[in-house]
């Protein structure tokens, strides 16, 4: 459902949108420190 909610940009997941985001954000903060790390 998440992803539906992410794709759907005109739907009424308005929310989905903004956690899809928050997600990938998260991600690549997470592979950026990794790269740091390492």
């Amino acid at each position: 459902m998440g992803y539906c909610g992410g794709y759907g940009y005109g739907g009424g997941y308005g929310y989905g949108n903004n956690f899809a985001l928050i997600v990938v954000l998260f991600i690549l903060l997470i592979i950026v420190g990794a790269a740091f790390y390492c």
